[in-house]
């Protein structure tokens, strides 16, 4: 991804406070800010591609691209306008650095599938609330049999899924053939070990940032 770092993580409370009138997503959206951060700040690659699934709540994804200079600082303040490149579900045809339309839940992964099949390296960020839709579970299926070492789903667990996951959510992606591992949501050295490129990878890759209760 690419682009000079204009602002720091220290910015990021004043840019979010810029973003108003969403604010019933406000903990959907701040519970993946470190994720975002580390990922644009430390890991992604030039070729990379990052797909926002959860994407209704989209405010903490528009500050980082802010802060990053991906988009201009003063989009912010019309944030969920008509005339906004910023909606309140991101548009890739509307908003720099949106690579997929979002907010629907459950689809960001299976297209995450598809395009770690062109053989680029795919980071997809998903709730954990997201994973009770089915759809999800073809996707993690395919991939773990067909051994997608391009594809790292990154799982923000915020305790929101209404039924749970017996023995964690990274179980559930070990059996269907995955690597996987749960980290501190808010530490950004563990996060950015964790969602390190594995280059030589035959498996694709779940990380589970724990960030607490809803």
């Amino acid at each position: 991804m690419a682009t000079t770092t204009t602002l720091g993580y220290e910015d990021l409370p004043e840019l979010l406070r810029r973003l108003t009138g969403d604010e019933k997503h406000d903990r959907s959206s701040f519970s993946t800010l470190d994720v975002l951060w580390v990922l644009y700040d430390r890991v992604l690659g030039e070729e990379d591609r990052f797909l926002l699934s959860k994407g209704h709540g989209p405010a903490a994804f528009y500050a980082v691209l802010a802060a990053k200079g991906i988009v201009p600082v003063e989009t912010l303040d019309g944030f969920g306008s008509f005339d906004s490149m910023l909606g309140y579900h991101p548009d890739r045809k509307l908003a720099p650095g949106v690579e997929l339309s979002s907010g629907s839940l459950g689809h960001g992964l299976g297209v995450a599938v598809g395009s770690a099949l062109t053989g680029r390296r795919v980071w997809c960020l998903v709730g954990d609330g997201e994973l009770d839709e089915g759809s999800n579970w073809e996707a993690v299926q395919y991939a773990g049999r067909i051994g997608l070492g391009t594809l790292t789903a990154v799982v923000v667990d915020n305790d929101s899924a209404w039924l749970g996951w017996p023995e964690g959510i990274e179980r559930r992606f070990m059996l269907e053939g995955w690597i996987a591992l749960r980290v501190d949501g808010r530490d950004h050295e563990a996060l950015e070990a964790a969602l390190r490129p594995d280059l030589e990878g035959r498996r694709p890759r779940c990380i589970v940032a724990e960030v607490g209760a809803r």
